[in-house]
């Protein structure tokens, strides 16, 4: 489909290279001593100019001695670890936020590293890599794609073989990454509204108490003014991302934010206009994703789809002509319809309502034993993790019969790690007023009992307590004080939700006679009820009766 093509901002990479061990390394270290301790030059890559500065840190790696553990002669005296900053060309990026750093560390099996209070520990180094270096990469507003042929010739730039970077070990991975689309400021409220996609999807689409769960919704700047949508961000495991995006995997935030000095720019400056971004959040799931291409494409694809989805929710149009639209330029944002993304799903948050309301409806109206309404009760009360055993305590329940009762709601609550939850927020909020609504009822049907029971002590037969009881159940109140015609009143009454007038008319009718009161008094009756819109609403009972 044609759509705005989004712009990547922030990248980063461990990139793990050992086909020529501790070589680059080594390089490293020579051309730094050559240059009295760094190098600085120029290159060309695509028609566009690049500096790159090769310079040294200190390391906390415990030197290895004469040799590492795995035989590799070792001949510097200390040891150093080392970064190249590539920045493209100032004339050709005013702005001066098209650059990444690249931190080169060695590896090796063995290996020993000591923290600033002279602890040691031994580094992690996959089984499959003896020796190498390890290049991690952080850079921004660059193409993913071009980090690791930037990488290759910004090395040769400074006297280091490109050849030594050629193959990264399929350990290498991804750390972060961006990619967003900056929104005109009075386009972007819908984007980052109470009802909108970022707060609906955390809403619907993310656990209630386990897991990670983040949603933010800040709308004052770093000095405290207001600016709506200053940083309102929902971030999204896998699980959870694939409720929405069913072939995606990678968890990520979805992001609408200001830079810190918007409210003090001019309106056509684009930083006075919010990004609205997708990010790759590593940290969110126990799995890892490559840095190869095939890895990279399927990055691009799931960020894409996850913005889109956003902007289309939004109700902005996402493909809109050259020039017009929600969208502004910056110095990295060509603001570029194209041709060829894959259509996004769409983001159908009243559909997953309605799953969800439909799981919920399902077992009250199955019925739930009252192990299960013990739990729920626990779960849509208390605001910290819950195990098995805490709700077992609380409602003094055998713990084997508890977590019966919860895998036989596996599809209203989630249990991992020992603890238990509502699988939403949504659903917390719907088996919430489930509950509520049970200990009414039970409080209704107590009070009705109870009239039943003072009716039969006063001598009233059970038709009468019967007709006592079924008025109390449904707020029926009738006033016959020898008035020319009595009074009924329904209360409210919700057309979609409660009995007709007419049915509990003639329902209590029927009582009415059973008890062998006087049906034309009945039939003369005015009835009376309300309406949810506030319209009341009156009627001769005989009419209803009709």
């Amino acid at each position: 489909m044609r759509a705005i093509e989004p712009a990547w901002h922030e990248y980063a990479a461990n990139l793990l290279f050992a086909e020529d061990g501790l070589m680059p390394y080594f390089a490293a270290d020579s051309q730094v001593k050559a240059g009295g301790g760094s190098q600085q030059a120029r290159f060309e890559v695509a028609g566009e100019l690049w500096n790159v500065k090769l310079y040294y840190q200190d390391s906390g790696i415990v030197h290895p001695g004469p040799s590492t553990p795995t035989g590799t002669e070792f001949r510097l005296d200390e040891i150093r670890e080392f970064r190249l900053h590539v920045a493209r060309e100032s004339d050709e990026d005013p702005v001066g936020e098209q650059s990444f750093n690249a931190h080169l560390a060695p590896r090796w099996q063995g290996m020993e590293v000591e923290s600033d209070d002279g602890q040691r520990f031994e580094m992690d180094v996959p089984e499959e890599m003896d020796e190498g270096v390890n290049v991690r990469i952080q850079g921004s507003n660059i193409n993913a794609f071009r980090y690791s042929r930037l990488l290759k010739r910004a090395a040769e730039a400074v006297g280091i073989s490109m050849g030594y970077f050629e193959d990264p070990l399929e350990f290498s991975n991804t750390q972060d990454a961006e990619r967003y689309v900056r929104v005109h400021k009075d386009e972007s409220g819908p984007v980052h509204a109470r009802d909108g996609p970022v707060a609906t999807m955390g809403h619907l689409l993310e656990d209630d108490r386990t897991g990670y769960r983040k949603i933010v919704q800040n709308d004052d700047d770093e000095h405290g003014r207001n600016l709506p949508g200053y940083y309102h961000t929902v971030t999204l495991g896998p699980q959870r991302v694939r409720e929405a995006f069913p072939s995606h995997e990678l968890p990520v935030e979805v992001k609408h934010y200001y830079s810190r000095e918007a409210l003090a720019r001019d309106p056509d400056d684009p930083l006075a206009h919010p990004k609205v971004g997708v990010s790759y959040q590593v940290s969110r799931w126990d799995d890892t994703l490559g840095a190869d291409e095939e890895a990279l494409a399927q990055l691009e694809r799931e960020l894409d789809r996850v913005l889109h989805a956003v902007l289309i929710d939004a109700g902005l149009d996402v493909a809109p002509d050259h020039g017009s639209g929600p969208f502004v330029e910056d110095a990295y944002f060509n603001a570029e319809v194209s041709k060829g993304f894959e259509e996004p799903p769409t983001l159908d948050m009243a559909h997953i309502h309605h799953e969800q309301e439909s799981v919920v409806l399902k077992h009250v109206k199955d019925g739930l034993s009252p192990v299960q309404w013990e739990s729920l009760e626990v779960l849509v009360t208390d605001g910290g993790d819950v195990a098995p055993a805490d709700i077992a305590e609380e409602k003094d329940r055998n713990v084997d019969s508890v977590r019966r009762a919860l895998r036989e709601m596996d599809d209203l609550v989630q249990r991992e790690y020992g603890s238990v939850s509502l699988r939403s927020t949504y659903v917390a909020e719907l088996v919430h007023d489930a509950v509520q609504r049970a200990e009414e009822a039970v409080k209704d049907a107590a009070s009705a009992t109870a009239k039943a029971l003072e009716a039969a002590e006063r001598g009233l037969d059970q038709r009468t307590s019967a007709l006592l009881a079924f008025c109390d159940r449904y707020g029926i109140d009738y006033r016959d004080k020898g008035d020319a015609r009595m009074k009924i009143r329904f209360g409210e009454l919700d057309p979609d939700a409660d009995p007709s007038p007419s049915f509990l008319a003639k329902r209590a009718f029927s009582m009415w006679t059973d008890a062998k009161q006087d049906a034309e008094r009945f039939r003369s009756a005015v009835v009376k009820w309300s309406r949810p819109d506030g319209e009341n609403c009156r009627v001769d009972a005989w009419r209803l009766l009709a």
